[in-house]
Protein backbone atom coordinates (compact mmCIF):
# COMPACT_ATOMS: atom_id res chain seq x y z
CA UNK A 1 0.00 0.00 0.00
CA UNK A 2 2.52 2.51 -1.11
CA UNK A 3 0.18 5.13 -2.54
CA UNK A 4 -0.88 8.10 -0.42
CA UNK A 5 -4.60 7.83 -1.22
CA UNK A 6 -4.77 4.23 -0.02
CA UNK A 7 -2.68 5.00 3.06
CA UNK A 8 -4.96 7.83 4.15
CA UNK A 9 -8.16 5.86 3.47
CA UNK A 10 -6.80 2.94 5.48
CA UNK A 11 -6.10 5.34 8.37
CA UNK A 12 -9.62 6.78 8.19
CA UNK A 13 -11.33 3.37 7.99
CA UNK A 14 -9.16 1.98 10.79
CA UNK A 15 -10.04 4.95 13.00
CA UNK A 16 -13.75 4.39 12.41
CA UNK A 17 -13.45 0.64 13.02
CA UNK A 18 -11.28 1.19 16.12
CA UNK A 19 -8.62 -1.14 14.78
CA UNK A 20 -5.01 -0.70 13.72
CA UNK A 21 -4.28 0.25 10.10
CA UNK A 22 -2.39 -3.04 9.69
CA UNK A 23 -5.70 -4.90 10.09
CA UNK A 24 -7.27 -3.10 7.11
CA UNK A 25 -6.88 -5.04 3.85
CA UNK A 26 -7.73 -3.58 0.41
CA UNK A 27 -10.27 -6.33 -0.24
CA UNK A 28 -12.10 -5.81 3.08
CA UNK A 29 -15.48 -4.14 3.15
CA UNK A 30 -16.14 -1.47 5.75
CA UNK A 31 -18.81 -3.76 7.23
CA UNK A 32 -16.33 -6.64 7.59
CA UNK A 33 -14.02 -4.28 9.46
CA UNK A 34 -16.76 -3.32 11.90
CA UNK A 35 -17.70 0.07 10.47
CA UNK A 36 -21.41 0.67 11.06
CA UNK A 37 -23.60 3.03 9.02
CA UNK A 38 -22.80 6.05 11.19
CA UNK A 39 -19.10 5.22 11.04
CA UNK A 40 -19.34 4.99 7.27
CA UNK A 41 -20.90 8.45 7.06
CA UNK A 42 -18.17 9.81 9.34
CA UNK A 43 -15.52 8.08 7.21
CA UNK A 44 -16.94 9.68 4.05
CA UNK A 45 -16.84 13.11 5.72
CA UNK A 46 -13.24 12.47 6.80
CA UNK A 47 -12.32 11.40 3.25
CA UNK A 48 -13.91 14.54 1.81
CA UNK A 49 -11.97 16.68 4.24
CA UNK A 50 -8.67 14.84 3.78
CA UNK A 51 -8.74 15.06 -0.02
CA UNK A 52 -10.79 18.26 -0.47
CA UNK A 53 -13.37 16.47 -2.62
CA UNK A 54 -17.12 15.94 -2.58
CA UNK A 55 -18.06 12.25 -2.47
CA UNK A 56 -21.37 11.38 -4.16
CA UNK A 57 -22.63 9.31 -1.25
CA UNK A 58 -26.22 8.82 -0.11
CA UNK A 59 -26.23 7.98 3.60
CA UNK A 60 -29.82 6.74 3.33
CA UNK A 61 -28.86 4.24 0.62
CA UNK A 62 -25.08 3.71 0.72
CA UNK A 63 -25.03 1.05 -1.99
CA UNK A 64 -26.75 3.25 -4.55
CA UNK A 65 -24.97 5.76 -6.70
CA UNK A 66 -21.70 5.82 -8.53
CA UNK A 67 -19.35 5.77 -5.54
CA UNK A 68 -18.52 2.13 -4.75
CA UNK A 69 -18.03 1.47 -1.05
CA UNK A 70 -17.90 -2.32 -1.30
CA UNK A 71 -14.22 -2.51 -0.34
CA UNK A 72 -11.35 -0.35 0.83
CA UNK A 73 -9.76 -0.66 -2.64
CA UNK A 74 -13.00 0.42 -4.37
CA UNK A 75 -13.21 3.44 -2.07
CA UNK A 76 -9.60 4.33 -2.94
CA UNK A 77 -10.32 3.95 -6.66
CA UNK A 78 -13.34 6.23 -6.32
CA UNK A 79 -11.31 8.84 -4.45
CA UNK A 80 -8.56 8.73 -7.10
CA UNK A 81 -11.21 9.28 -9.79
CA UNK A 82 -12.74 12.22 -7.91
CA UNK A 83 -9.33 13.80 -7.40
CA UNK A 84 -8.55 13.42 -11.12
CA UNK A 85 -11.92 14.93 -12.09
CA UNK A 86 -11.38 17.87 -9.77
CA UNK A 87 -7.97 18.56 -11.28
CA UNK A 88 -9.30 17.90 -14.77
Amino acid sequence: MSDEVMRKIVEIIAAQALISPEEVKPESSPEELGVDSLGLVEAVFAIEEAFDISVPFNANDPTSGEFDISSVEKIAQGVRTLIAQQKG
